[in-house]
């Protein structure tokens, strides 16, 4: 009885680690995608920002939803278009950012804070933070390293084209999330040299 209990946790352990690796891949290709496809990035995160406030609309004049977190959650997607304006360039020190920042946070407040007095089932729930509180923001997280590979567009006062380029924009260099990926795949599956 004790083994079979033994081997029923090392099983899960195991799974565990396969789904892990399994949505690193996933979030390793699609960071991938997303800076070789910024343009169509953009207008993804565009259509995901109107769907999500159509579900805030939706759920405002069907379920009789607060306001006051439906219109948290139209400000914030008003926020995120302003993102949009300069995508793939976020910058983490931006207004638009940490207001985006603070208004997720806070949506996640109210949201719980409603759910927590009001009953729905655990995948009603589930649905209304997937698409009003977590797609949009994570679409822009995973897109955080576009900006890094893109070739300069615009000179900064005092800065020169070429010399911007190289100082803070090498090619070969990969920052963000996609460093992170690479970090993990070299721990878990280190690459092994060959020997001639």
């Amino acid at each position: 009885m004790w083994f079979m209990y033994a081997l029923s946790w090392l099983a899960l352990l195991i799974q565990a680690a396969f789904v892990t690796l399994g949505i690193a891949a996933g979030l390793y290709y699609l960071a991938e995608l997303i800076e070789e496809y910024t343009v169509a990035t953009s207008r993804i995160i565009k259509y995901m920002i109107w769907f999500s406030t159509a579900v805030l609309v939706g759920l405002y004049l069907f379920e009789h939803f607060p306001g006051a977190m439906v219109g948290v959650g139209l400000f914030t997607n008003l926020v995120y278009f302003g993102l949009l304006q300069t995508f793939p360039f976020i910058m983490l020190t931006s207004p638009n950012f940490i207001l985006s920042c603070v208004l997720v946070v806070l949506n996640h407040y109210l949201a719980f804070q409603y759910f927590a007095e009001e009953y729905y089932p655990f995948s009603e729930v589930l649905a209304y933070f997937t698409f009003c509180l977590w797609l949009i923001p994570f679409a822009f997280f995973v897109s955080l390293s576009a900006g890094e590979n893109v070739l300069p567009s615009t000179m900064q006062p005092g800065d020169d084209v070429v010399s911007n380029y190289f100082t803070k924009g090498k090619r070969g260099k990969r920052s963000g999330i996609l460093t992170v990926f690479s970090f993990v795949k070299e721990a878990v599956l280190p690459s092994r040299q060959k020997i001639y």
